[in-house]
């Protein structure tokens, strides 16, 4: 599927659907980048829905403990947490996940929504371009080590169906993946190299981040299909956000303040989506596997993750992923032993 400019104006100039809402007595609900933005609307609205716990996952402790202040002080619900995790650290990642596993309890909604949407070139400690571990790999290692938590959540609630939501974008529909990065040793460590990213490229980098975020989302459902755990992915739409706060100067800039005064939605308008991600379509949840969510219904993703050769795409970067990920955390490795058919 293609989507054009005309498609996202006519979306963007309706008002996004009302909230959804669940009860989510007993539940434990966790949402990284909740300290601003979407994540953190989205965490208001789930405080409304009444959980046992919310789990902040930010990496800013001040900024952390002051967005749990104004929860409380907005929504009147006192059982949020803060939890520290830095996705431009692996190591960050593991220490969260291992730390979980110890005392975290059970976990029925994990919403994966921390991203940057870098300009320039940044390596992080672990030798990866910086929005391709924060928005893609370490949100991968993030996901996979807390699956079997999910997994476990719902064998000791039967009938409760835990699901995992991907952040993405309806950005993803611009831009496609070299061919020729699919040949390479590490697909991985090619996008994420300095020399693969150039200034031309790290112009698209938000891009291709949230295409990737598509692709591992079919992978990590396509794992877990035999548990009663759903993976999904959601576009908020284009919204008022601290996301794009790189864009400072230049044509971009001025390009992005007027298509802000003329379609942005509000950050708690485009936060409605991730929550129907998290709690919608509960009447048949099965067709929410390995979705890609637009404006709470179901919409084809890029051509390229389709067919025979959008499963192509897919295999080789899970595999390269795998790797990877086994890396930096071998519990990566038994993980995906443990659940492949």
């Amino acid at each position: 599927m293609k989507r054009g400019f005309l498609a996202f104006v006519s979306e963007h100039l309706q008002a996004p659907p009302p909230v959804v809402t669940a009860d989510l007595t007993g539940q434990t609900v966790m949402v990284t980048g909740a300290n601003t933005g979407l994540g953190f609307e989205a965490a208001k609205h789930f405080a409304r829905m009444n959980p046992a716990r919310l789990i902040l996952a930010c990496r800013n402790e001040t900024k952390g403990n002051a967005a749990i202040s104004k929860l409380k002080q907005e929504t009147g619900f006192k059982a949020v947490e803060l939890w520290l995790l830095d996705l431009a650290k692996f190591s960050s990642v593991t220490e969260f996940a291992d730390r979980f596993e110890k005392d975290g309890g059970r976990l029925d909604i994990l919403v994966a929504n921390a991203a940057v949407a870098a300009t320039e070139y940044r390596e992080t400690v672990d030798g990866y371009e910086e929005s391709l571990q924060v928005n893609n790999i370490s949100t991968s290692l993030l996901c996979l080590r807390l699956a079997p938590r999910l997994v476990e959540t719902a064998k000791q609630h039967p009938g409760n169906r835990p699901r995992i939501v991907v952040v993405s974008s309806e950005v993803h529909y611009w831009r496609t993946i070299p061919e020729s990065v699919y040949n390479t040793h590490s697909p991985f460590q090619t996008l994420g190299s300095q020399e693969f990213c150039t200034q031309k490229e790290m112009g698209d980098r938000y891009v291709i981040t949230k295409l990737l975020n598509l692709f591992f989302t079919h992978s990590l459902q396509e794992l877990l299909d035999d548990t009663p755990v759903i993976v999904d992915t959601v576009n908020p739409g284009y919204c008022y956000s601290e996301l794009r706060r790189e864009i400072k100067v230049g044509f971009m800039a001025i390009v992005d303040w007027l298509m802000e005064k003329a379609l942005a939605r509000s950050t708690e308008g485009g936060s409605r989506q991730l929550v129907y991600a998290a709690v919608g379509g509960a009447e048949d949840p099965d067709k929410l596997k390995g979705a890609y969510l637009n404006i709470h219904r179901i919409d084809e993703p890029n051509d390229t993750l389709l067919g025979e050769e959008g499963k192509r795409r897919r295999d080789i970067l899970w595999h390269d992923l795998v790797k990877e990920l086994s890396k930096a955390d071998p519990r990566v490795l038994d993980i995906v032993k443990e659940y492949s058919h």
